[in-house]
Order: C-alpha cells, then structure tokens, then sequence
C-alpha cells in the first residue's frame, strides 16, 4: 500500500516592505504565505515521531524570517526565495510556496494577488 503525505500551513502574516514602489518600501503591508511541503518520508506516520517529520514549526520561523527580511521588488522573487530555502533546509522532495499581497496597489477594487511558485528537488 502507498501513502502520499503533504503538509501544509495557511496564512503566515508577515507585515514587510516588498514591492517596485517606493511607498510600499516605505510604508509596508501585511503579506500571507501559504506553504505545502511534500516530505521525502512518510515514516512520521508510523513512529509519531517528531525526529521523523518535517518541523512546520520550524517552516513557518523561516518563512517569517524570509518575508520579514531584505525587501525584493517582485511577489515571484519573495516566492522563489522561500520555495528554494524550504527546499534546501528540510527533507521534503518538493515546495509549493503562493504569496498574497491582498494590499498590493492595483487601483481598482480587487480580493487578493497571489503568486505560486514550486519547485522540486
């Protein structure tokens, strides 16, 4: 029998300054990441075992710590920076990163922008 395992965390709130404006450099907005891991193991299924599982955590720290960082111009450049880091610092076989940026300044009414980026190792 197989078994496919993915984790996923929802709506990481990180208030950044990312953006090609100079106001949203300076001013900042509220950015949410979703994440969805894909683990290289799904051993943590039979051991319930933190030592077996990817620390989401841990994930999510990162995450923070990557949006909350150096500013970047472009969502897809935000996204790419997460899905690699994730990729290289947890055993997950692939990443799937969507950053929202539902302030970004379109100038007509809208619910939210999202850019998807996902990558595998």
């Amino acid at each position: 029998m197989s078994r496919r395992l993915a984790i996923r965390i929802e709506g990481i709130e990180v208030f950044a300054h990312h953006g090609v404006l100079p106001a949203e450099r300076e001013q900042g907005q509220t950015f949410l990441v979703d994440v969805e891991l894909a683990p290289v193991s799904d051993r943590a299924c039979d051991t319930d075992d933190l030592a077996d599982a990817v620390d989401y955590g841990a994930v999510a720290a990162r995450v923070g710590a990557i949006v909350g960082g150096e500013p970047v111009d472009l969502l897809e450049r935000l996204g790419d920076l997460i899905a690699r880091d994730l990729l290289g610092a947890f055993p997950v076989e692939r990443v799937r990163v969507a950053v929202h940026k539902p302030e970004a300044p379109l100038g007509v009414p809208f619910g939210d922008v999202v850019v998807t980026v996902e990558r595998s190792a």
